[in-house]
């Protein structure tokens, strides 16, 4: 940028080359600076965040119009963001204000950009188009009657014709949202209340973004289901960079006294300790947890796992679940993208075996799972999960069992599992199968389900060290009984690593005691 003046706008056509230089430069670092009498939280911040800090205002908590500085959760956003990002958050952190921003400036510097924004409903909208014509109506006169001269700023719109450039704030009511777009920036707001679900208009929108687009999934959590709880747990494999932002990240959530917090709860002295947070934010943290009750970890989160809430009763034990979850081990090993991962190699003379639950393999369905354990003590030695047609899974499925030295395979022959163990048979000449009876396979019926995750949850509470999946125990967490009595996953999650898992255990079960080499005909 050499020694040109951000603020260096003088009315005229020069201002259209200006702006088209800046967005150039972006993501260039300039030297560390002071604004207006403050520190910056960035130490070299980039072309953009100076443009954002001295170009655009806000409205503050105090309703007072100041300059966009960052906060904490808005720092470290900037400093990790990439192309793809999933935010999870607690209440009020600023991360719509500063997406809003970070397009803007995007916009406002690289003709032909298409920018949208969109929120769970109208008024959230209305609100978030107001943030972003505030930074417009704040800009330098010159900028306003020049370069950024609007041709329309309604319906929640702002188009600029000398750019080619246009914002738009949308709400997540249309399905066919972002249908004949290019949309080279987009964010999406509280992608978890959005209505009917959000599946479709979510995968409309994202059909709009080119390669090269940037992509913001934000949110607070709203229950252990839907689809930004499965663009959550499944970021890794789809490329997102996960973001999480907990309460103590916004500096106003501390109580200005501290008195009567002499005596603290364990799960006080824990977060203090871990977080490094003062009395006075725990004193804050015991007055809202009294006041909210069970919704204080969704509204304020404190872990990217127990804000998200189940709807429906739990059937395994929540407070095992969370425990477990903090203390699992990272795997030994991981392969196909983190599809296999392994704790525990085999080890002689050790006996294994591998529960299976088949899946179609189509990538918008159920996935396919394979679970190892050691067949003497149960504990989990590793993992397989992904979409899998049938011979592909019996593939993979027999190279575990024979790594595992030759672990007894036990599929739930129900659906595909039928096919998953003719090609075991016929195309990998497998002999250590599970029977039952004369029929391949373990047979999961209405008679048969109900023990078998009885028996798993019972192990989980008794040993809950016996498990390192932290794909496994999340799916355990949104694994509620519904209002029938029925047990399976909550509206918009899976269960293909809990039954997995039930099958490994309730073969385990079944052929306790019985440790040799046994072929198909021995059970």
């Amino acid at each position: 940028m050499g020694d040109k003046k951000l603020l260096d706008f003088s009315g005229t056509k020069n201002d259209l080359k200006l702006l088209a230089d800046f967005g150039k430069q972006l993501d260039t670092k300039l030297p560390p600076v002071r604004h207006r009498g403050k520190t910056s939280p960035v130490e070299t911040p980039t072309v953009r965040e100076a443009l954002m800090r001295e170009l655009l205002k806000i409205r503050n908590r105090n309703r007072r119009l100041v300059w966009l500085i960052p906060n904490r959760a808005q720092a470290e956003y900037e400093s990790r963001c990439t192309k793809q990002n999933i935010v999870l958050k607690s209440r009020q952190m600023g991360i719509t204000t500063h997406v809003a921003a970070r397009f803007f400036i995007q916009t406002i510097t690289q003709p032909g950009t298409m920018t949208v924004q969109v929120a769970h409903d109208q008024d959230s909208a209305e609100e978030i188009f107001k943030i972003v014509h505030r930074f417009w109506e704040n800009l330098p006169k010159a900028l306003q009657e020049g370069a950024l001269k609007r041709s329309r700023a309604n319906i929640r719109q702002l188009v600029f014709p000398a750019l080619d450039s246009e914002y738009r704030v949308e709400t997540a009511a249309d399905p066919h949202a972002g249908r004949g777009l290019t949309i080279h920036h987009l964010h999406c707001s509280e992608v978890a209340r959005w209505p009917r679900g959000g599946t479709e208009t979510l995968a409309s929108l994202r059909s709009a973004v080119p390669p090269d687009g940037e992509v913001v999934l934000e949110s607070t959590p709203n229950g252990a289901a839907g689809v930004f709880y499965e663009e959550w747990q499944l970021a890794l494999e789809t490329g997102y960079r996960r973001h999480f932002f907990p309460w103590w990240y916004e500096a106003t959530y501390a109580e200005k006294e501290s008195c009567g917090m002499k005596r603290l709860s364990e799960d006080e002295e824990r977060l203090m300790k871990l977080h490094q947070l003062s009395l006075n934010q725990v004193a804050w943290r015991r007055k809202n947890w009294s006041m909210l009750r069970g919704l204080a970890p969704q509204e304020f989160a404190e872990d990217a796992q127990s804000c998200f809430l189940a709807s429906g009763e739990c059937v395994f034990e929540v407070k095992t679940l969370l425990q477990r979850v903090e203390e699992c081990p990272q795997p030994l090993e991981m392969q196909e993208n983190q599809r296999l991962l392994i704790w525990l190699p085999p080890q002689e003379p050790h006996q294994y075996i591998v529960g299976v639950d088949p899946a179609g393999g189509g990538t918008g369905g159920d996935y396919a799972c394979a679970q190892v354990i050691d067949r003497t003590t149960g504990m989990q030695c590793a993992e397989l999960l992904g979409h899998y047609p049938p011979r592909e899974l019996a593939d993979r499925v027999a190279k575990l069992g024979r790594a595992y030295n030759d672990a007894l395979i036990a599929v739930e022959r129900n659906n595909h599992g039928h096919a998953v163990l003719a090609h075991l048979v016929d195309g990998e000449h497998c002999k250590n199968i599970y029977e039952e009876g004369s029929q391949l396979g373990w047979l999961t019926s209405a008679a048969s389900r109900p023990a078998m995750i009885e028996n798993f949850v019972a192990i989980l509470v008794a040993e809950p060290k016996l498990f390192h999946s932290k794909r496994l125990l999340g799916e355990c967490r949104t694994f509620v009984r519904h209002e029938n009595g029925e047990t399976a996953a909550a509206a918009g999650s899976h269960d293909d690593c809990v039954m997995a898992m039930a099958v490994a255990l309730a073969v385990r079960r079944a052929v306790a005691g019985n440790l040799q080499r046994v072929g198909r005909s021995k059970h």
